[in-house]
């Protein structure tokens, strides 16, 4: 089981929760990288509503999902048809297809010229509209957890905010259909980490999500119906040097007599934007864990890693 903590405990007023928060978090981040979470700001029927669209949209025909597969956009918004992705270091596609909301910038920020509009499905007005609400409140949730991390780490509690402020953040809808024929990998997406600082998980709607622990055994990780599952990316493993770790996860075919059920996901990749450095912290630097990584800011990162994943 991985650590489940509650955010109640973080939003409290109580000094003493609120430390306790933070020292549990840094220890699961430091040892696995992954934490369920219970008190979070997403809603339930957002949450259930979200799921209920999603199926509706991708049980649309093939005609009409590539309508929404826009060309030049590197999959950065709008349909991601069946195994274009892969991950790093492999060739061969993940079983999946996928959708990509980004941010809707708020106020007269500049930033908004970096990023495409969102991509609307005209037949699904509330899948446009719940998935946005979907993405603010896990993007809220997401400001919270780094504030706590910001605390393990001894920096200023509001050191991400500015960062992640109008940031180039991904809520991604996935389907992973039917297995209909014996499949070349036994995943329906293969090991990878993260790029981002962190993902937030909605509660999948089929087992299959496995962790690699410190004792290099694959670990099933399920989220209750009431929790999400947040994970370290490389980011912010980058950005600390790796005192808080990127776990290497994957999502693993179901057993046979499962082949004919679909599997949803609903992951929320939080970015910083294009400009925030990455280069690692001074306190994280010692003669025990001596610098790992070039300096780098995290849009240049961000290009580096879609080209290795085959969306760019």
């Amino acid at each position: 089981m991985i650590p489940s903590i509650d955010l109640r405990d973080f939003l409290s007023g109580d000094p003493l929760k609120k430390n306790n928060f933070v020292q549990a978090l840094g220890k699961a981040y430091s040892e696995i990288g992954f934490v369920a979470v219970k008190g979070h700001l997403l809603e339930d029927d957002v949450s259930q509503t979200l799921y209920w669209q999603c199926q509706s949209f991708f049980g649309m025909s093939e005609e009409e999902k590539k309508g929404y597969e826009i060309p030049g956009l590197a999959g950065q918004r709008g349909y991601t048809s069946f195994g274009r992705e892969h991950a790093k270091g492999k060739n061969e596609g993940d079983l999946k297809e996928f959708w990509h909301f980004g941010q809707e910038v708020i106020g007269e920020d500049p930033i908004k010229n970096e990023y495409p509009d969102n991509v609307w499905v005209t037949q699904l007005p509330e899948f446009n509209e719940f998935g946005i609400k979907a993405y603010q409140q896990l993007e809220e949730t997401g400001k919270y957890m780094l504030r706590a991390i910001a605390l393990f780490l001894n920096l200023d509690e509001f050191y991400f905010d500015a960062n992640i402020l109008n940031g180039n953040s991904i809520l991604r809808p996935i389907h992973y259909p039917p297995i209909t024929a014996e499949p070349k990998s036994a995943v329906r997406a293969a090991e990878h980490e993260d790029i981002n600082l962190i993902t937030l998980l909605m509660g999948a709607s089929a087992e299959g999500l496995q962790v690699l622990n410190k004792q290099n055994e694959w670990v099933g990780i399920t989220a209750l119906p009431d929790q999400l599952v947040v994970n370290v990316g490389d980011m912010l493993q980058r950005l600390t040097n790796n005192v808080l770790k990127s776990t290497t996860h994957r999502v693993v075919n179901p057993p046979k007599e499962k082949w004919n059920t679909s599997r949803y996901s609903i992951p929320f990749f939080l970015h910083p934007r294009s400009e925030m450095r990455l280069d690692c912290l001074s306190g994280c630097i010692s003669e025990t864990n001596p610098i790992a990584y070039a300096p780098i800011s995290a849009g240049d990162y961000l290009i580096e890693r879609l080209k290795e994943i085959g969306l760019k």
